[in-house]
């Protein structure tokens, strides 16, 4: 982002005061590669942890980094080393911006083609970080860049807090729908174009109790996939059928015609907008009686580490309880944590 003059020549306490004025600023209308400044808490290391892995898979952090001498940082990433490309929309609606948070496959920075026409129509801005590709770390850089980007957005744009998404393609998909999991307090619905994961396994834990009702009671997923990608289709089905058996069941599958491994037209965008924007809040008595046979499920299990550790069989309550984390993930914890200890 360039300096301004008046930043250059101001001086003492007026030149932080009119630098950090101009570094906030709203931008202009259209694209632009931009530096932020400011991290943010949701994106610090702890809290990645805390709603990203399991329990169990947290605490053991800092024991090993304690082993090694090391203790754990606050934050992955300094924003102002990183480059972000956002589009502005020529119109804001009348109750603000809707923000659409896109976690790319490729390396650079950029706004797919045809896509600028439908945030406009929608009033969306955009934003994504360069050097978020499949190749960088999803806990060490993809994920904190994309909260970064959204923290910076809201401090300097209207955004409506109801109209904040998270999004990919491929492999950038899976990383937008590890997010939406984890932090359905910021990210409303996830826009998930040709990548996916089944809750409940390594690559998508289940995150704290708190979050995840909270996800299952207000977060939309629409899945956007093309007819001729067989590989992303089946992932989608299996994706799909977990979040129904996980009591997720506002869904939304939108199928791109004559469309192989590609990332969504302006048409199939349009869509899948939409279909974001027009959330369908679950029955609550199907919520209920769903959430509730999972934890008749969870307690059985744990009766089964109690009798384990009660018979002096160690081994087993540690195998059992370590699968428990794998598939339960946050809704296991504290129980979990304090077995772990016994």
């Amino acid at each position: 982002m360039r300096i301004s003059f008046r930043c250059l020549v101001a001086f003492g306490t007026a030149l932080i005061a009119v630098c950090a004025a101009a570094d906030t600023a709203p931008l202009q209308s259209g694209s632009h590669d931009v530096a932020f400044t400011e991290t943010s808490p949701l994106a610090s290391n702890a809290e990645l942890a805390r709603r990203l892995l399991t329990p169990l898979t947290a605490a053991k952090i800092p024991q090993l980094l304690a082993r090694a001498g090391k203790g754990l940082s606050d934050q992955p990433i300094n924003p102002a080393a990183e480059k972000f490309m956002v589009y502005v929309p020529a119109q804001m609606p009348a109750h603000g911006y809707a923000l659409l948070v896109f976690v790319p496959p490729w390396r650079d920075a950029r706004l797919p083609q045809g896509w600028a026409a439908v945030l406009d129509r929608y009033g969306i801005i955009f934003a994504s970080a360069a050097r978020s590709g499949n190749d960088a770390s999803a806990l060490g850089r993809r994920e904190p860049l994309a909260l970064t980007a959204a923290h910076n957005i809201m401090r300097r744009y209207p955004v409506d807090p109801e109209h904040v998404y998270i999004g990919g393609f491929s492999g950038g998909s899976r990383t937008a729908l590890r997010l939406a999991l984890g932090y359905p307090d910021l990210f409303r619905g996830a826009l998930l174009n040709a990548g996916s994961d089944p809750l409940g396994g390594p690559d998508l834990p289940v995150p704290p109790k708190d979050l995840f009702l909270r996800f299952q009671n207000a977060s939309r997923l629409v899945y956007v996939t093309g007819d001729e990608d067989p590989g992303s289709l089946a992932l989608d089905e299996q994706s799909v059928h977990s979040m129904r058996d996980w009591c997720v069941f506002d869904l939304d599958f939108e199928i791109t015609h004559r469309s192989t491994h590609e990332v969504a037209s302006p048409a199939s965008l349009s869509r899948a907008l939409h279909a974001l924007f027009n959330p369908v809040k679950p029955a609550a008595d199907k919520l209920a009686e769903c959430r509730a046979a999972i934890e008749t499920q969870m307690a059985a299990q744990f009766a089964q580490v109690e009798s384990l550790i009660a018979s002096g069989q160690r081994e087993g309550a540690q195998k059992l309880l370590r699968q428990i984390d794998a598939h339960f993930g946050g809704l296991a914890a504290p129980r979990s944590l304090d077995l772990a200890q016994r």
